[in-house]
């Protein structure tokens, strides 16, 4: 048996985010988020597709429990949707919401299972949206209330908190390129959100650092940038992008400044005192990574190598990525500890006639990216855990149920659950690394 190369205390796990799973969008007293809204307005998403049911976990939640445990997780991530446990943002708490997160939790820690808790996944309470979203510096102030509710209830009981799941995507995508909620198509107006959900981080670790312990964090999607070639122009267009993708968010929480350099958006407004909050020490940093950034400036652009292919997304598979883009934070960044929060890919998977979900690419991508963390690792990067995404097959967000990214499959008529092939796979790898670290710490 092979000793592992990850620690002991490693954090073996697997991610979903409410919306994108619980369903029961109007149950048991929750209010409307934005993406309800938005899923629900015609044109918005793939097939019209919705979150009303999703993956039903919500009313499939101990079963549902029992699957991550037969995955031999110690360790989940999870997101707590703002409108099922306060409606509106504001005012009145809803005790059926917090019930129902009450059970996941205390049902992850009787089965051994780490709760790894994000406070926003994208789905802000439609009446906050309806006074100015995160456009208004209130919502700021609005979510530090939140949060510390929430770290009062079950601080605890769980392993860590993240603030947010990739900011970026929340800012930019909801508010620069429109196609994710609330939908709108403003430079400035997406800047603006950027900076305030880096605000609303900061108010809220100051708040939640006052009532619990627990290791308190972020969440970013990063992607290293390579130039497609050596000419200037490729360079600067490399630097730009992770400017704008990258250092957009890491500058303000690690350096406590915006970066200077040409970004696709203003820089917000901003007012006394704001970058002191947003950098204010952080337990962990987590890193959602996907794809790399692929630079040419060429016309048609050069097109990258892509090596082990595309993913069902269109995204190109680069395993190599996660060690550079960690390689290249730990030189660059004074870091805190890092979670990898996601790292996963879409595959076209059908249910063969044997009744299984054969899906070898899946494999082969988890153990490449785990090659490039450990290696990582090896150079000196402080890796506490991994978190594959997702847990199962549920609802990408504009893109419906159209991409599978699970290692459940999910039959979206019968709600039927069935471990994939890379389920087993990652399974076994688990357990493999786990008994090999145990090893391995006995012998020092």
């Amino acid at each position: 048996m092979n000793k592992s190369q990850f620690p002991v205390d490693f954090a073996w796990g697997a991610a979903t985010s409410a919306y994108q799973v619980e369903g029961a969008a109007f149950a048991d007293g929750k209010g409307p988020s934005i993406w309800d809204s938005f899923s629900h307005t015609p044109g918005k998403t793939d097939g019209g597709d919705h979150g009303d049911i999703a993956c039903d976990h919500y009313h499939r939640l101990e079963t549902d429990l029992d699957l991550i445990a037969e995955l031999g997780l110690n360790a989940y991530r999870f997101s707590i949707s703002w409108p099922r446990v306060q409606p509106d943002g504001k005012g009145k708490w809803n005790q059926s919401g917090l019930d129902f997160y009450d059970r996941l939790i205390d049902g992850l820690l009787k089965r051994g299972i780490a709760p790894h808790v994000t406070l926003y996944h994208w789905d802000l309470p439609q009446a906050l949206q309806d006074d100015g979203g995160w456009n208004n510096r209130a919502t700021c102030y609005r979510f530090a209330e939140y949060a510390c509710k929430l770290a009062e209830h079950f601080g605890d009981r769980v392993a860590a908190i993240a603030t947010h799941n990739e900011p970026f995507v929340a800012s930019m995508l909801g508010n620069l390129f429109g196609i994710h909620a609330p939908g709108n198509n403003d430079p400035q107006l997406a800047s603006q959100v950027a900076h305030h959900l880096l605000l609303s981080h900061g108010l809220a670790v100051q708040s939640m650092r006052k009532v619990t312990q627990v290791p308190l964090g972020i969440v970013l999607n990063l992607s290293p940038c390579t130039a497609a070639t050596a000419s200037l122009g490729d360079q600067q267009d490399a630097k730009r992008r992770f400017d704008f993708v990258g250092r957009f968010f890491l500058d303000p929480l690690l350096r406590g400044a915006y970066p200077e350099s040409e970004l696709l958006v203003p820089l917000p407004q901003m007012e006394a005192g704001d970058l002191e909050l947003i950098r204010l020490p952080i337990d962990f940093l987590g890193i959602n990574y996907y794809f790399r950034e692929w630079c040419s400036t060429d016309t048609p652009p050069i097109p990258a190598p892509c090596l082990q292919g595309v993913s069902e997304m269109g995204w190109e598979v680069y395993p190599e990525g996660l060690y550079e883009l960690l390689t290249q934070l730990e030189r660059d960044y004074e870091l805190p500890p890092v979670y990898i929060s996601e790292n996963g890919m879409a595959c076209a998977d059908t249910v063969s006639a044997d009744g299984a979900i054969h899906d070898p690419r899946r494999i082969a991508y988890i153990e490449q990216h785990l090659d490039a963390l450990s290696r990582a690792m090896g150079e000196g990067v402080s890796v506490r855990g991994y978190f594959h995404w997702s847990l199962m097959d549920n609802f990408e967000w504009a893109k419906g149920y159209s991409m599978r990214f699970g290692l459940i499959h999910i039959d979206y008529q019968t709600q039927q659950r069935t471990f994939k092939d890379s389920a087993l796979w990652y399974r076994d790898y688990i357990q493999r690394e786990r008994f090999g670290a145990k090893q391995k710490e006995a012998m020092l």
